[in-house]
């Protein structure tokens, strides 16, 4: 037994002596060069010289004295960084025959000192932290010939970009993307991304972009952008670049795009050229939320909108491909922008043009539920829509001098859009007897026109924060429509074949809205302390608009020229708004925290020109706001925030007209409804670690409506709808949102891992039949994602988990649509000999059955690619591509609303293969573009 013993302590005292033996200790001091002084809790980072990845991180004692311990061997980078100087970073490596890497002193150089932000021994910091932007040095990282910025973004920690060209930073999409800090062709990521090249950069910088007016005054209103700066080398900002790609594949699918950019002096100028019936470019522009087709509304801010909508198939279509049908699309556009005059004055400007068809099929089911009884119906539609679209957009400023400036934008935008549609629809009740039937046909014609200018005054006082700024903004839109409604209803009694009534509508809708506004806003800021800050507010609105709808029936003649009185109008609204507001804004070390309130008074009159009737209405809107913020970190904050506004209503809501385009469900305006009043509660945290690129997310919102608008349908047995917009005056509306993710670099396999949990709720109601119906709808999801890089070798990204949907009426036991979900998402590709590249990705998609539907449905859409590179320079390629290779892509599509379940299935792009060629070109200075 002593034996065992004495031979385990010797097994334990030689393991304990071995491990000592082959591990390291790293030690110094830091010092200031100019006087030698301590610099204490400088941040002391030993990384892997592998890949930069963190191993061990501590802060300088009070004398300055550093140690790390427990070092295992191989090659290391020390990284010494301390606010306002420079960083101190060198390269070694720790074996059994040197343990201990002794620094002795480290002086580091005040940065005010030296013409070099960094002393660079070995190689160079991949990172570094600015105040709030984290600033990423592209020659850390190995780029190959002719890579892209996308190529060198993706190998910056804590940064993804999926096969679609979106950009993740931290768990937060990146919505902008500036070259030198200017806008590029708007606010299209890809085009700066997919486009530049790599090795003309700099650097890049990742932060939050504030707004004009917060930038301006220097005190923060919650409005920021996720924004990634690409700063181009000095010797490549004069020459040319480019890109083309053609390609042609089976059932007729193509594919082509042209890029072409001039830089010099300080001058840009690019154009571009897509087409192609893929769905894969240029179908997805950035104008769509700025030219939204929205109905008449009162905002909060007291400002009135009009556009052409309510109508359903009547609408501006804004020629967007969400993925139902096939589209082909054609688009293009130019920018180019300039400095001069010392940059006091410069120059932005972007015309795109483009023109997209699109074809396809749709199939609904719809379980609609009454009191005791549920009807269902099916529809069989196809479509032709084709949209035409001109934008032109300008940006001019002119510092006047040191103190004032002027920023003037102005853009137009001309649209033309026609559309039609062909439906079948049927409607059975629970033991499948038909109820009614419906065979309808639309057409649509609409030109829409848009025009802004903007003008922003800004001065700036002696004493530092009070400014004043004067906003002046003056707009107009007019929207012209021309269509034909032809439908047919049929009406069954139960158990009878043939029908017992008959509703037909043919008629020409005419449709004419315009809107013309003028919005002013002064803001003046007045410093109270050096913690406190005021801002004053005050705006002057005056708005007119005009809604004229017609509705032509058939004379004898066959000319649609007889007016149907009752589903014609001609609406005008007169509105002028005042608006008074104050907002304190105190700031200190950590702490941010604003709260005020913002009062809207507004008069408008309601004319209704066709039945010589005029309703005057004024109301006051009543705006708070609080917001609180604790930044613990550079890279980790706290924020909460309340906001309140009045909802007012639509004019589809209002306009005393019904809109007969659905003859199953007539829509009745309803003008005596009230505003609601919204509250809205948000909350954030976010925390990253730049070093060991492990990030940290909380995000959610609450939000509950007081005197909401809802919907009162009352519905016959044979499925025919009256319904009408009122106010619900003793029941709240609510839903939240809430959204966490972590990720991180795990070590032992060099692979970047994430989970993501995400949960969504809504809680509406409205009347079905004079009973009050409740409808729940709620989404929960699990995600867990991998990234994997090894340079010039592989890239791996992959993201899966499930999902559980929750969709209920409360009027119904029978509606119940809860059920399970899969999503999963893959990408790789790998780099062979012979300058091969085999690249795929895949999306799965699986919802089960519920109690309303009773079957599942499955999808896996898989894409693959291989790629050949020529030349000397790699900058010539051809590809051989097949989308969706198992012939899987349906489109599809579960919602719930009102009470009714809903699923579609639609046509969209499937399966073909397609052999494309691809040549980047570029010429700096005089010679060819050499990797560094």
């Amino acid at each position: 037994m002593r034996q065992t013993i004495l031979v385990l302590c010797c097994f334990l005292f030689l393991s304990t002596t071995l491990q000592a033996q082959t591990s390291g200790t790293i030690k110094g001091y830091i010092t200031d060069t100019i006087n030698n002084s301590t610099l204490t809790k400088a941040s002391v980072s030993l990384l892997r010289a592998q890949d930069s990845i963190l191993v061990k991180f501590t802060r300088a004692k009070e004398n300055g004295y550093f140690e790390l311990n427990n070092i295992k061997a191989g090659k290391f980078i020390l990284l010494v960084s301390y606010p306002k100087y420079a960083d101190f970073v060198d390269q070694f490596s720790i074996d059994s025959t040197k343990l201990i890497k002794d620094y002795g002193k480290i002086n580091l150089e005040d940065k005010g000192k030296i013409l070099s932000e960094i002393i660079i021994k070995g190689n160079r910091a991949a990172m570094k932290i600015k105040g709030d932007t984290l600033e990423f040095d592209p020659k850390a990282f190995k780029i190959e010939p002719n890579a892209k910025v996308e190529d060198l973004i993706k190998q910056f920690p804590g940064i993804q970009i999926d096969k679609d060209g979106k950009i993740t930073a931290q768990g937060e999409t990146v919505t902008k993307v500036l070259v030198d800090g200017e806008e590029f062709f708007g606010d299209d990521p890809t085009l700066v991304t997919k486009n530049l090249r790599a090795d003309m950069v700099d650097k890049v910088q990742l932060y939050d972009k504030k707004s004009d007016q917060a930038a301006f005054t220097g005190i923060d209103d919650g409005q920021k952008t996720k924004t990634l700066n690409v700063k181009l080398k000095e010797d490549k900002k004069n020459g040319q670049f480019g890109k083309v790609e053609l390609g042609g594949g089976t059932d007729k699918f193509y594919k082509g795009q042209a890029m072409f950019n001039k830089f010099w002096d300080k001058k840009k100028l690019a154009a571009y050229g897509i087409l192609g019936n893929t769905g894969q470019v240029g179908l997805g522009w950035e104008d769509k939320d700025k030219y939204a087709q929205t109905s008449y509304q009162v905002s909060d801010d007291g400002g009135i909108y009009f556009t052409n909508t309510g109508n359903d198939e009547f609408d501006s279509w804004d020629g967007q491909f969400n993925g139902e049908g096939i589209p082909v699309a054609q688009t293009g556009g130019i920018h180019f922008d300039n400095k001069w005059n010392n940059d006091k004055e410069s120059i932005n400007i972007n015309y795109k043009i483009g023109d997209i068809k699109l074809s396809g099929n749709r199939n609904d089911i719809n379980q609609q539920n009454l009191n005791s009884s549920s009807i269902y119906n099916t529809s069989d539609k196809s479509f032709e829509k084709n949209m035409t679209k001109n934008k032109l957009d300008l940006a001019y400023e002119i510092k006047i001098d040191t103190t004032l400036t002027l920023k003037l934008n102005v853009d137009g935008l001309l649209k033309n859009s026609n559309s039609s549609e062909a439906e079948m629809r049927k409607g059975t009740d629970e033991q499948g007897n038909q109820l009614n039937n419906l065979k309808q046909t639309t057409t649509n014609d609409v030109d829409d026109k848009t025009f802004n200018i903007n003008a922003l005054l800004t001065k700036r006082f002696r004493k530092k924060g009070r400014t004043l700024s004067l906003n002046l903004n003056q707009s107009s839109t007019d929207s012209k429509s021309d269509g034909y409604l032809n439908s047919r209803a049929e009406f069954f009694t139960p158990s009878v074949i043939s029908p017992d009534s008959t509703k037909v509508v043919d008629q020409n809708k005419v449709n004419n809205i315009s809107n013309t506004a003028f919005k002013s806003n002064l803001i003046y800021t007045e410093p109270l302390s050096k913690s406190l800050s005021l801002i004053l507010n005050y705006g002057f609105n005056i708005s007119n608009g005009k809604s004229d709808r017609k509705s032509f029936n058939q004379s004898p003649n066959g000319d649609y020229n007889v007016l149907d009185s009752i589903f014609s109008n001609n609406y005008e609204l007169d509105q002028t708004m005042n608006q008074l507001g104050a907002i304190f804004n105190y700031r200190k070390n950590k702490t941010v925290f604003n709260f005020g309130s913002k009062f809207s008074d507004v008069h408008f009159k309601q004319y209704d020109v066709y039945r010589d009737t005029s309703f005057k209405r004024k109301f006051v809107n009543y705006m708070p706001q609080i917001t609180y913020q604790y930044n613990f970190k550079q890279r980790e904050s706290l924020r909460l925030s309340y906001n309140g506004n009045n909802d007012q209503p639509t004019l589809e809501q209002i306009q005393p007209i019904p809109n007969n385009q659905n003859p199953l469900n007539t829509i009745l305006g309803n003008p005596d409804l009230d505003p609601s009043f919204k509250n809205n509660f948000r909350g954030s945290y976010y925390s990253y670690k730049v070093l060991s690129n492990q990030y940290f997310s909380v995000n959610g919102s609450y939000n509950f409506t007081l005197n909401p608008i809802i919907s009162n349908v009352v519905t016959n047995d044979r499925g025919q709808s009256i319904s009408q917009f009122v106010n619900l005056k003793d029941k709240v509306a609510t839903s939240y949102y809430f959204n966490t993710n972590f990720g991180k670099t795990i070590k032992a396999i060099d692979m970047n891992a994430g989970i993501g949990l995400s949960a969504n709720k809504n809680v509406n109601y409205n009347y079905i039949n004079t009973k009050l119906n409740q409808t729940k709808n709620s989404t929960y999801s699990f995600n867990f994602n991998l990234s994997k890089n090894k340079e010039k070798k592989y890239n791996l990204n992959a993201s899966f988990g499930p999902t559980y949907n929750v969709a209920d009426a409360s009027i119904n036991e029978n509606s119940d649509s809860n059920g399970w979900g899969f999503n999963g998402n893959f990408w790789t590709s790998v780099q062979l000999p012979f300058k091969l590249e085999i690249s795929t990705d895949g999306n799965y998609q699986y919802n089960g059955k519920t109690q309303v539907i009773q079957e599942s449905f499955e999808r896996f859409i898989w894409n693959a690619s291989i790629t050949k590179k020529f030349l000397k320079s790699d900058n010539l390629r051809v590809s051989i591509t097949g989308r969706d290779l198992l012939n899987q892509n349906v489109g599809f599509n579960r919602s719930a609303f009102n009470g009714n379940i809903n699923q579609s299935t639609y046509t969209t792009i499937q399966r073909y293969f397609m052999f494309s060629v691809s040549w980047d070109f570029s010429k700096m200075g005089g010679g060819e573009i050499k990797q560094n």
